[in-house]
């Protein structure tokens, strides 16, 4: 099953990172923003006030420029919407004097979001529309969040998919500031006391950005977490200082969110506060791959470019010193994941092709190691449902299904999805044989794969599935030692 794809073939077209979201947190029709004259001028303001300090000629049409396209296509996109009345008539932007309007900018790392006002009216259906059965989300759909570069432009798509209908589509998309390059949905919504469906994006600038995935439109998110810092306005540099590669939420302590980045240092984020609580240091090169413990709150697993694979002991982790374990693998780190049926063992993968299964009780060397692809393995989903199923794929192309324990690994099942270099994968929360890829193919980047189409796969796992396992191995609640593991703010 795959995405429609347009006719003319861009000249770059890849997805570089993406992630389902479990049935029934979104809702079944998500909210419109109505934007104010004064919202509409701050947003184009303060993308002007971008686009200068980093020393941009706006006028300037040269091949120099791309960087900054997408920051000049979210003013372009704004300018249009204000020029628009609600009546429908056009007016001239500058009859809201958007040039001289002046807003002022928070020193927090916290930035929350005043364009998402929301108009009740602008949620009301046509009856007669024939595309507003496609705007209602379902309990039975899930969102597929797809990260898309496609030539100067870097958009974050919301796809919906219904398993049981067989259907795929776009519902909507968020217009991002450079290259979404790891994508984590979170529920926790530090302005509210209920459940949110939000995600977190990592870019390749420092700066995280939070969305609402239940309001459409939005042109700006509803935080950041970092600063890039502004000497002009005595702003001080907060969070990372380049491009962040990998997200983590913490399922049990909800306010903390960790990120990893080019810069070698890991940062867990308070998100009630929209600040760093603790910056780990540890490494020697850049941090690719995080993953917190299934179970486990205290215990953050991250991969870095040095070769090495790290399990942080959160609890007695400072900015000044850390409690680790360290295994070296000889290969780049590209992703990691935990074992849900055996809590002491992770699963990491390296660049040079190879996967290895680590107790996390033995520092020495890991239970096993096994070349499974000829290039890196980008792509890693070590199922939560199916005991030993593991799914790897590769830049050199190929998708491939392995059954796996403490013992070694065998493949069960091999596939070119023809999308190019794989970049991502993912598997679907409640189907985990639905499994969805990115690639580079610049006319096909976006696949989703039901593993049970081949007879082998279904012979070997289908039995080991039952939906009880779901709940026999979800997120059990907070133990006295996760409650210890809580991060202290004073």
């Amino acid at each position: 099953m795959d995405s429609d794809q347009e006719d003319e073939v861009p000249n770059v077209n890849f997805v570089p990172s993406l992630l389902f979201v479990k049935r029934g947190v979104a809702k079944a029709n998500p909210d419109k923003v109505t934007l104010t004259p004064a919202e509409l001028a701050r947003i184009i303001n303060e993308t002007r006030e971008d686009l200068a300090e980093e020393g941009v000629d706006e006028m300037d049409t040269t091949d120099d420029e791309e960087n900054d396209d997408s920051q000049r296509g979210l003013s372009e996109r704004a300018c249009r919407l204000a020029a628009t009345n609600p009546d429908g008539t056009n007016e001239v932007a500058d009859e809201y004097n958007f040039d001289a309007y002046e807003q002022e900018i928070g020193t927090s790392g916290l930035h929350l979001s005043t364009v998402a006002v929301i108009d009740p009216e602008e949620n009301i259906q046509d009856d007669e529309d024939s595309d507003a059965e496609d705007e209602i989300i379902k309990p039975t759909d899930n969102l597929i969040l797809v990260g898309h570069v496609q030539n100067d432009s870097a958009s974050m798509e919301v796809y919906i998919f219904n398993e049981e209908e067989g259907s795929l589509y776009i519902h909507h998309d968020f217009l991002l500031p450079s290259p979404p390059l790891c994508i984590e949905w979170l529920s926790f919504d530090a302005g509210s006391d209920k459940p949110g469906n939000m995600c977190a994006i990592g870019c390749m600038e420092p700066i995280i950005t939070v969305w609402d995935l239940d309001i459409q439109d939005s042109l700006e998110p509803v935080c950041k977490l970092g600063a890039k810092g502004n000497r002009k306005k005595n702003l001080p540099k907060l969070g990372h200082t380049d491009a962040v590669l990998d997200l983590s939420w913490n399922n049990h302590l909800q306010h903390i969110l960790a990120s990893g980045s080019v810069d070698q240092t890991v940062i867990l984020w308070d998100l009630e506060e929209g600040i760093p609580h603790t910056t780990i240091r540890d490494f020697e090169e850049k941090v690719q791959t995080l993953a917190f413990h299934p179970k486990r709150a205290e215990m953050l697993l991250a991969g870095s470019c040095d070769g090495k694979v790290k399990v942080f002991d959160c609890r007695s982790t400072t900015d000044e010193s850390s409690s680790f374990k360290a295994w070296d693998l000889g290969g780049e780190i590209e992703r990691v994941c935990w074992d849900h049926f055996n809590q002491h063992c992770f699963v990491a993968s390296t660049n040079d092709g190879k996967i290895h299964y680590v107790d996390s009780r033995q520092e020495e060397r890991p239970l096993w190691s096994k070349e499974v692809h000829e290039k890196e393995v980008t792509g890693l989903v070590l199922s939560a449902q199916v005991k030993g199923m593991l799914s790897t794929a590769s830049a050199d192309g190929s998708l491939k299904v392995w059954d796996i324990d403490e013992q070694d690994a065998r493949m069960v099942y091999k596939k070119n999805p023809k999308i190019g270099v794989i970049q991502c994968l993912d598997a679907c929360n409640e189907s985990p044989f639905m499994l969805a890829l990115g690639g580079d193919l610049k006319t096909k980047n976006f696949s989703v794969i039901n593993l049970l189409d081949n007879d082998v796969v279904s012979n070997v796992f289908k039995s080991r599935y039952n939906a009880k396992e779901r709940t026999n191995n979800s997120i059990e609640p907070p133990t006295e030692a996760m409650e210890d593991a809580t991060i202290d703010d004073e």
